[in-house]
């Protein structure tokens, strides 16, 4: 799809402005600029204009406008995913649905609840604090659920409570053309038709603008407990974490950061620990249990040159250290003033975990390129920031041919290019690779789905060649 042609925008842009006025709808550069940049090196590709609707009714008429226009349409969450997903490469309307964010309703005897897209994921578990239950999924930023349903995010939790795609039951979702859909009900299983919820979970704005959604939520564990342990090296960690997987340990939470990333969290988060290959590991359950758990794993860790520095189990120690895990890019980002960033992840299936791990920082000293490495290790998942000034295109296309090697092993591994950082326009390439035919059938769902090709052109499935 070229450019939105100059007429058909400004006749929708004039139907938006009568629809929002002129303070939900901002054509300005700055607001433009800001709706299309993610913290990392993607290019920054404005939108024509930013709406903020804030009713189910409100994206319904904008949908009807843009489609009927043919002006492509750009959903927005609240801006922290890593892959360009929200820059608009043929211009056209970005949607913030940031305002639509109340809490609708929490059926606390259901273990579920129902939100807008624009709650965020803090926001929904401080609501939830006198209920006794929480919200899992957290991939590190204050993410809206909407988009981290678009995203199919993860995070450190997953190895114990899953991903987006197991946490969501149900979504209203405007189509193109404005048709509002409802993919599920609040029942724990239907095998009545296709699953939806599972289509539109990961879909990234691709199919529609999610509207409203009802997520699983878990009880708040009666003990948890945080460990921290080091390792002579990363491949000595990576297999304390197979181990630990494959004696079915109920890890809630463990986490992988290489020495590098020790030494930047240090710093940045004044921990103070040793700058050593390093888990940060997590168990949830009755007080018994925990230290049965915890115990079990000193034992398999100790097999593998592991110590156990320190269990935490305070709230605010934990926070604080989980705070400093989460926190890992912005300290790289502060170990390298002034440079730009690219960081991307795979996931392998567990048994290869230490290999992919060992042979990633392998080609990493190969070619000279430093940068943290740290991971969702329990899934088979971790990441890779590296950094290059604005300038030097030389570095850019090492990082670069780095990541193209980084996801092809992942695949040959029969892993995956993105465990959770998904594909919007920066892994486009490694599609075919990783779906084969696939990818045909992928492509017939969007063109049934979309037949303008108007949401948020240009990511997720490559054009047939």
């Amino acid at each position: 799809m070229a450019k939105a042609h100059a007429e058909s925008l400004d006749k929708a842009l004039e139907e938006l402005r009568e629809l929002l006025g002129r303070k939900r709808l901002d054509t300005s550069l700055a607001s433009r600029t800001l709706h299309a940049d993610d913290p990392t090196w993607n290019p920054v590709l404005p939108a024509d204009a930013v709406t903020f609707p804030e009713t189910e009714e409100e994206v319904v008429e904008i949908m009807k406008i843009c489609t009927r226009h043919r002006i492509p349409v750009i959903p927005y969450g609240s801006g922290t995913s890593l892959e360009g997903h929200i820059s608009a490469p043929e211009g056209g309307i970005c949607i913030d649905t940031s305002r639509m964010n109340e809490i609708l309703e929490v059926n606390a005897e259901d273990l579920d609840c129902r939100v807008q897209p624009g709650v965020t994921r803090r926001q929904l578990n401080s609501y939830l604090r006198d209920t006794g239950l929480f919200f899992p999924i957290d991939p590190g930023a204050d993410a809206s659920l909407g988009g981290m349903a678009a995203t199919r995010a993860s995070g450190t939790n997953a190895v114990r409570y899953g991903t987006m795609a197991d946490n969501v039951k149900s979504m209203r979702v405007v189509l193109p053309g404005g048709k509002v859909i409802r993919t599920g009900t609040r029942a724990r299983k239907s095998a009545a038709g296709y699953d939806l919820t599972r289509l539109f979970v990961g879909s990234e704005g691709t199919l529609g603008v999610t509207t409203e959604l009802v997520l699983k939520l878990s009880g708040i564990p009666e003990a948890i407990k945080t460990g921290i342990c080091t390792f002579p090296d990363v491949e000595a960690a990576c297999n304390a974490v197979i181990e630990t997987i494959q004696c079915a340990l109920p890890v809630a939470r463990i986490e992988l950061l290489d020495a590098f990333t020790m030494a930047t969290i240090n710093e940045y988060s004044h921990l103070g620990m040793e700058e050593l290959p390093t888990l940060f590991i997590e168990f949830h359950g009755s007080p018994s249990h925990v230290r049965e758990q915890a115990d079990a794993f000193a034992e398999i860790a100790g097999g593998h040159g592991g110590r156990v520095k320190e269990w935490a189990e305070k709230e605010e120690d934990r926070q604080h250290l989980w705070r400093a895990r989460h926190d890992a890019f912005w300290a790289a980002k502060a170990a390298f003033p002034g440079m730009l960033a690219m960081t991307t992840d795979v996931c392998v299936p567990i048994s290869r975990l230490a290999e992919c791990v060992t042979e990633t920082q392998e080609d990493m000293r190969h070619n000279g390129l430093e940068g943290p490495i740290v991971g969702h290790v329990g899934d088979g998942n971790f990441h890779v920031i590296l950094f290059a000034a604005p300038d030097d295109e030389e570095r850019k296309q090492a990082i670069m041919a780095f990541a193209k090697r980084l996801a092809e092993r992942a695949i040959t591994m029969d892993g995956t290019c993105t465990g959770e950082h998904g594909i919007g326009m920066g892994k486009l390439k490694y599609m075919p690779m990783q779906h084969g035919p696939a990818l045909d059938v992928m492509r017939a769902i969007k063109q049934a789905i979309d037949p303008l090709g108007i949401m948020n052109p240009g990511k997720l499935i490559p054009p047939a060649e």
